[in-house]
């Protein structure tokens, strides 16, 4: 063929990549036994939509950089089993009278091409796109072969408890053939949480009827209504996923379980309480593949990422950070140990439970079955020669002391309390028996924090909040000279909800010496708070007011989850 082109030489004359690099990886080809393409993506050189540029003009091929989201309808994915997609790379685009359209990564893989032409009976005509975009299409289109939790109810609608059976767990929940309709249901109950963000799912049974509700974002919605009858069964599927006792109803269990849906990772925490009408299930997800967030991405500004940063590079002292549970303190202090993490320092945890794995990080995991507690776990590490500690939670008299002793033997320690602002966990500290010399000594600067619902991006528009509204932070926002707010008005991006996504809003307390000397004098935590904003700490509502003008979030958020510095 006379225009045939070697790979390297249409990366050279049309990509801009140097012959040096693809000398380079020429020699490499020779070891490693990969394509040139292929070891030039995973040396960075080029990106895998480069590459599938490359082979669409050495091939003469139609190249796709994202396929549509409507595409391949239902029976033409039902004919092609996931597994065949995935394990392939090749998907259905679109089919044109006789002719199919099919988007493929390997051109120089026949062996897929030619079975899908088999089994479709079609002429194909293959479109170049890259493995990513594949496998987003396949998840995409067969979450929505899957089917929602309507259809599973509808077949759970006439069952009985007999029909139930079951116990495989499949490798990836939009793969399963089963065709139980409990375990469909307990399926697609999953899949449809993790599409729609949920942080929980909860199964609730009453007199008369049964909730599925869903928390997204914090707050909780109800989303189906199953047949009550159908209770017994979507609990002992879940519990023998979870690995628990289906026969014992009278006592609460815990356990977890990991599934995969739509190629991703996510760990259930599943916890059951026998209640008057029924034993009540929560399942905690926990996307394992979602990774540990930086401090600007909780929704920290320069300033105070500054001062944070200056806190938790200290060589000793302890760090606090507070709120009520689910206001984020765990992820903060994640990010923080993020930062701080490199082969200078032995950073060692113990947490109740471990939520992400950290890499080159030592994590322990509470267990008081086994006496495994935060008190004694955090001896322990002080034998490991620790520079940084992250204790999960100061829950009682003897973790609070360990962790003060700690820190004035010159380790950094990172933990959480359950206060309401920054000053009262001074004075938690001492309530616990801390004397208030130790804890002033020792502490070095408390965080406190809440998480407000992010406006959606798609949806935002511009308002003019009620004046009872403006009239509860009337003070505030004349400090503050502006008074235009956003809302959301809701959309198909946001399930008409008008939020996605939460964002932190922070008061960061340093322990100076005038709120040492309050301390000692065993001065309240208000007196304490005032004397902080005097020295230009920015209370809670303040930074919330911040996000609020900025159009991060609403007015009515920033007062939701601050009523109690009203």
């Amino acid at each position: 063929m006379e225009n045939w082109r070697r790979i390297g030489e249409i990366l050279l004359e049309d990509f801009g990549v140097s012959r040096e690099q693809i000398e380079t990886a020429l020699l490499r080809q020779a070891e490693d036994e990969l394509r040139l393409g292929e070891l030039l993506v995973q040396s960075k050189v080029i990106d895998s939509i480069t590459l599938a540029k490359a082979l669409a003009t050495q091939l003469n091929l139609s190249f796709l950089e994202t396929l549509p989201e409507l595409t391949a309808t239902d029976d033409l994915l039902a004919q092609i089993p996931i597994g065949f997609a995935k394990d392939f790379l090749i998907y259905p685009v679109e089919r044109d009278q006789g002719r199919l359209r099919v988007a493929i990564a390997d051109p120089f893989d026949s062996r897929p091409f030619n079975d899908l032409g088999t089994l479709t009976g079609a002429e194909l005509e293959p479109l170049l796109t890259t493995p990513e975009e594949i496998l987003r299409a396949i998840n995409r289109g067969y979450e929505r072969l899957a089917g929602g939790t309507g259809e599973a109810i509808e077949e759970i609608t006439g069952q009985t408890e007999g029909d139930l059976t079951g116990n495989l767990e499949p490798q990836d929940l939009l793969d399963s053939t089963d065709e139980a309709p409990i375990i469909r249901f307990v399926n697609s109950l999953i899949t449809q949480a993790y599409k729609q963000r949920a942080s929980d799912i909860h199964i609730e049974p009453f007199e008369r009827e049964l909730i599925v509700r869903y928390r997204v974002d914090g707050i909780l919605y109800e989303i189906l209504t199953p047949p009550l009858k159908a209770h017994a069964g979507i609990v002992s599927r879940i519990k023998i996923m979870a690995q628990l006792n289906i026969a014992e109803k009278r006592l609460p269990q815990d356990g977890r379980f990991r599934v995969r849906v739509a190629g991703r990772d996510v760990d259930l925490r599943v916890s059951t309480l026998p209640t008057v009408f029924g034993e009540r299930v929560v399942l905690r997800l926990l996307d394992k593949t979602a990774g540990v967030l930086s401090l600007d991405e909780i929704g920290m500004d320069s300033e105070l990422q500054r001062q944070f940063g200056q806190m938790i590079e200290k060589n000793h002292g302890i760090l606090l950070v507070t709120g009520p549970t689910g206001s984020g303190k765990t992820t903060t202090l994640y990010a923080a140990l993020t930062r701080l993490n490199n082969r200078e320092k032995n950073i060692i945890t113990v947490e109740d439970p471990i939520e992400y794995q950290l890499a080159g990080v030592g994590q322990i995991q509470v267990n008081p079955k086994i006496n495994l507690t935060f008190a004694n776990g955090l001896r322990s590490i002080l034998r490991q020669d620790p520079d940084v500690i992250m204790v999960g939670e100061i829950r009682d008299r003897e973790t609070a002391e360990i962790s003060v002793q700690s820190a004035l033997t010159g380790h950094m320690v990172f933990s959480t309390l359950h206060t309401n602002d920054a000053a009262g966990a001074l004075t938690r500290m001492v309530e616990m028996g801390i004397e208030p010399f130790l804890a002033a000594s020792s502490i070095v600067g408390i965080l406190a924090q809440r998480l407000v619902r992010r406006i959606c991006p798609d949806c935002r528009e511009q308002i003019t909040p009620p004046a009872q509204l403006l009239d509860q932070i009337g003070e505030e926002l004349s400090q503050s000279g502006d008074n235009r707010f956003f809302r959301g008005r809701g959309c198909e991006k946001c399930l008409d909800i008008g939020y996605r996504g939460r964002v932190g809003i922070y008061e960061l307390m340093p322990i100076s010496e005038s709120v040492r000397e309050l301390l000692l004098q065993n001065k309240d935590s208000a007196t304490i708070k005032q004397a902080a904003i005097d020295q230009g700490m920015r209370p809670l509502r303040a930074d919330g007011l911040a996000k609020a003008i900025a159009g991060v979030t609403s007015l009515e958020e920033v007062l939701r989850v601050t009523q109690e510095e009203a």
